[in-house]
């Protein structure tokens, strides 16, 4: 007992404890902020996605109702407001009415949602000569330009 106990003096007075605690220090600070990133990432990740649920399901919960649009747009968005603040979680007034607006878009109840043979196309006249061409919206199957072919 007496040698472990001149050890543990020996590293006090020799300033070796120092040492190795500031070099240990060096290893596991980085880990530690690492730690601190990932669960500050994973809060935000759930976070926005029990915000994205909440909001779909008050979107679709006022789908039906005898209201103006304004109306169920700020009854929704107060719901989500409370339902966040009950959960702890500190949103702010732009970030639930975007998402509360885009729930109103993606959901299939509100009649919004356009297929390709639904989407309107236009006509254009252009020019002193008249030309006229049609537009059509994109549909995702154009080839991208190779920067490389133009030279």
């Amino acid at each position: 007992m007496k040698e472990i106990n001149d050890i543990v003096e020996w590293l006090i007075q020799s300033g070796a404890l120092t040492v190795l605690v500031l070099f240990s220090w060096k290893f596991v600070k980085p880990w530690l902020d690492a730690k601190a990133s990932h669960a500050n990432t994973v809060r935000t990740k759930e976070s926005w996605s029990l915000l994205e649920q909440i909001a779909n399901i008050s979107v679709t919960a006022l789908v039906g109702k005898d209201m103006t649009g304004k109306d169920k747009f700020d009854l929704a968005v107060k719901h989500v407001m409370q339902a966040m603040h009950s959960h702890g979680f500190e949103v702010s007034q732009a970030v639930v009415e975007d998402v509360v607006q885009s729930a109103y878009e993606k959901s299939p109840l509100t009649g919004i949602n356009q297929t390709d043979s639904e989407q309107s196309t236009s006509t254009v006249t252009v020019g002193p000569e008249g030309v006229t061409t049609t537009i059509k919206p994109a549909d995702g199957t154009a080839t991208a330009i190779d920067p490389m072919e133009a030279k």
